[in-house]
């Protein structure tokens, strides 16, 4: 069945992906990918949180996050433990590495961005992004 023009989804996928592989591309220089910067963006604040805090945060199921979270510690860049209040929770914490590759990272996505919005216009990049995360609650 081909896409009908006035089929949302496939429009909003179409374009999910051809933004995360220009990103990707830029942060490939620090060996990240846009999901992990924006995993590493999201921890930079010091304060541990539960893989159901960032997963609802991102709006992520939780085994796309888990999948995601594996490199980023097997590198040292996100550590995790069991919650102290209830050992069945995993919390996560940046760790020094991580903040040292987040602020690596962030030129590379500014160029990103900068891409980004040459090509899409920088009023419009604004409203686009208003409007998907209005429709996200965030």
């Amino acid at each position: 069945m081909e896409s009908t023009p006035d089929d949302d989804c496939f429009a909003v996928r179409q374009a999910a992906r051809y933004a995360s592989q220009m990103y990707d591309r830029h942060l490939a220089n620090v060996g990240l990918t846009i999901t992990q910067f924006s995993i590493l963006f999201r921890l930079r604040s010091g304060r541990w949180r539960t893989m159901r805090m960032l997963a609802d945060e991102m709006v992520m199921d939780r085994t796309t996050l888990l999948r995601a979270l594996r490199p980023l510690q097997r590198d040292g860049l996100v550590a995790s433990d069991a919650s102290t209040s209830d050992h069945r929770f995993l919390s996560l914490v940046l760790t020094d590495a991580g903040h040292a590759r987040l602020e690596a990272a962030k030129n590379h996505w500014r160029a990103a961005q900068n891409e980004f919005e040459q090509r899409f216009g920088t009023q419009r990049s604004a409203a686009l992004r208003r409007e998907l995360l209005d429709m996200t609650g965030s």
